[in-house]
């Protein structure tokens, strides 16, 4: 036999109210949540507020009540005749039947023995007895109880019960005070704080809604500007920034935010720029070239053999010159922070600088390398780093003179290549690590102006630095300094 399953509990009410008040809340303004928030708190502060107040007024007036009706002066003994009841008593005081007391009595005062309720003469209010009443009798004379209790009108009193032992018979002095006063002082204060609540609430209201106005006035600017720059796509767009607090810091983030991607911007379009610039001049020589061997078939005049072979030597190198360029484009491609895809490990680099060396030597044949490398292990990317070291070296192949010297030195994890060349003037050195720039003295060498831009990018990623400048002891060429962190241990 198949049962059915019993369908799913729908959730409270309460759940519902909540999420759909969630939602709500959701979907005001931010100006308009700050103003409900701050409305909220205020109201809850003063809310709490009133209420304490209510209920220390209550208690004061109160223990006031009690405190008096404590002091009240004891009754007079006397004669007393006793009714069943306080109803009783009073009815048959209105009949002018009571019995004579000596001395004053307060009023608001009967008295309770197990014979019944007396009420003394001139009462007109009895009070409400209770089955335990009776208990006082038991009390020692003098010591008295006090309880909440109501006439039999219905109103609301305050009751001493004190035993005495100066009657016929055992008695409790009853003696009552009418509470109905502190009860009207008590709803009239309750309204005025209510009163006082409710406008309070509303001032917190606006004044919110004007505070959320204020403050977020920095955060409309940066709304504004935000929404200028995706309309426009005008980066490096700024806003005034007043103060240190954390919308300052919020529109000090912002600025240097939109100055960073307008330097991006500015960067890309100077790279695809100088590349394109770099890029035509191989083309056009790759293509007058062509031209050149097309038309000599084209017309049956082929070009000798010896200007067909150097013809050809030019466009192969070229070609290598191209494809160099494209590689060191596709070097810099790649955004300046460390990439977390790179072979990154422990390398030796004074490996690196031998291998380095000897590749160098093989496109300076007639120069002569001065090496001194001691033991030094970096971590960082193999490839990238000996990358870096035979740009250096081939820098300064490229500008050391027929038969000059190079000094390439590693000591304590401090690379030096030294080459005797003209050197870098000094105006100059501050471009030296830019992309393709080219010292006007040394256009016509080959090159694309991208080798010590990929030494600066390599050597950065790895944690180091890289400066070039003049030689150290004044003497002719230029100084290649490459500092990197790392041990003379393989740690």
């Amino acid at each position: 036999m198949s049962t059915v399953p019993p369908p799913p509990l729908a959730p409270p009410r309460t759940a519902k109210r909540s999420r759909r008040l969630a939602r709500w809340f959701r979907s005001q303004s931010l100006r308009s949540r700050l103003t409900f928030l701050s409305a909220a708190a205020v109201a809850v502060a003063i809310a709490m507020s009133a209420l304490a107040c209510w209920f220390i007024v209550h208690k004061q007036l109160y223990d006031q009540v009690k405190s008096d009706l404590a002091g009240a002066p004891p009754a007079l003994p006397g004669k007393l005749i006793c009714y069943p009841t306080p109803e009783d008593a009073l009815e048959h005081q209105r009949g002018g039947a009571m019995p004579e007391i000596s001395g004053a009595v307060p009023r608001d005062t009967q008295f309770l023995s197990q014979a019944g309720v007396c009420l003394p003469p001139g009462a007109t209010k009895a009070i409400v007895t209770k089955p335990e009443d009776t208990a006082a009798l038991r009390l020692p004379p003098g010591q008295s109880v006090i309880r909440e209790g109501k006439y039999t009108n219905g109103s609301p009193a305050i009751v001493r019960l004190t035993s005495s032992h100066k009657f016929s018979v055992p008695t409790v002095v009853m003696v009552a005070t009418p509470t109905q006063p502190v009860e009207e002082s008590l709803q009239g204060l309750a309204i005025l704080l209510g009163a006082v609540s409710l406008g309070g609430i509303l001032l917190a209201a606006v004044a919110g809604r004007l505070v959320a106005h204020s403050a977020l006035k920095p955060v409309d600017r940066l709304t504004d500007a935000v929404e200028h720059i995706a309309r426009t796509e005008e980066v490096g767009t700024t806003i005034p920034v007043h103060g240190d607090d954390e919308i300052a810091r919020l529109s000090t983030s912002f600025n240097s935010m939109s100055t960073a991607l307008a330097n991006s911007r500015d960067r890309q379009t100077r790279l695809i720029a100088d590349a394109g610039h770099e890029l035509r001049t191989p083309l056009t020589s790759l293509r007058t070239n062509v031209d050149l061997l097309i038309r000599s078939n084209d017309t049956g005049r082929p070009l000798p053999a010896a200007t067909k072979t150097k013809l050809l030597g030019n466009m192969k190198a070229q070609m290598q010159e191209l494809t160099v360029l494209i590689g060191d484009l596709l070097q810099l491609s790649r955004p300046d922070s460390p990439k977390p895809v790179r072979n990154l490990a422990v390398v030796a680099l004074h490996e690196i600088a031998g291998r380095a060396v000897e590749r160098a030597k093989l496109r300076g044949p007639g120069l002569t390398f001065d090496t001194v490398a001691e033991p030094w292990y970096v971590h960082g990317d193999a490839a990238s780093l000996e990358r870096a070291v035979i740009n250096l070296l081939d820098n300064a192949v490229k500008y050391s003179p027929p038969g000059g010297t190079i000094d390439v030195r590693l000591q304590q994890g401090v690379l030096t290549v030294r080459d005797h060349g003209p050197g870098i003037p000094p105006d100059e050195l501050q471009y030296v690590f830019d992309r393709f720039w080219r010292s006007p003295s040394s256009r016509q060498l080959p090159g694309s102006g991208l080798g010590l831009s990929i030494v600066a990018q390599s050597v950065r990623e790895a944690g180091g630095e890289v400066t070039l400048g003049p030689a150290e002891d004044g003497g002719p060429g230029a100084l290649a300094t490459l500092r990197l962190p790392g041990g003379p241990a393989p740690e």
